[in-house]
């Protein structure tokens, strides 16, 4: 082992919590470390890069399963990417899908902030548009698409 470092250690080096790196272990996204004399678990530069890769592939939100594929294919050096590529596209087009989302309620808050008149409660457009769905531009999370008069 080229360097041996602590659980404490490699969390800090890689910004991931010490109980995220047991679960990783126990779901064996991690292998399992060496252990000290005093049974003290023991890493390498090895589990560093791999723990730095995961975090990476969840910042930009991939799940478990697909990082797990995308750590296989990587202990795979000689194969083609192709399938990697088609994981990537996968994640890309589920980021897009979320962003149209989330479009979608800007646009339902905006509209909702706007008409508020700022009078009392009983008027109060907010209250009305989330206590009737009917009143909700926005079908992605349950309006009608229609504005009642």
């Amino acid at each position: 082992m080229d360097h041996a470092f602590t659980i404490g250690r490699l969390s800090k080096e890689s910004g991931v919590k010490v109980q995220t790196i047991r679960y990783y272990e126990e779901i064996g996204m991690m292998p399992l470390a060496m252990r000290s004399e005093g049974n003290q678990r023991l890493y390498g530069d090895a589990e560093i890069a791999r723990l730095k890769f995961i975090r990476h592939a969840r910042d930009l939100g991939f799940g478990l399963p697909a990082i797990r594929e995308l750590l296989e294919l990587g202990d795979a050096p000689e194969a083609p990417c192709a399938h990697a590529d088609e994981i990537a596209k996968r994640q890309l087009r589920d980021v897009e899908e979320k962003i149209e989302q989330l479009t979608g309620l800007q646009t339902e808050l905006t509209r909702m902030v706007k008409q508020c008149n700022h009078g009392q409660i009983s008027d109060c457009r907010v209250i009305e548009i989330l206590s009737d769905h009917d009143n909700c531009l926005e079908e992605s999370h349950g309006g009608r698409a229609h504005v009642k008069s």
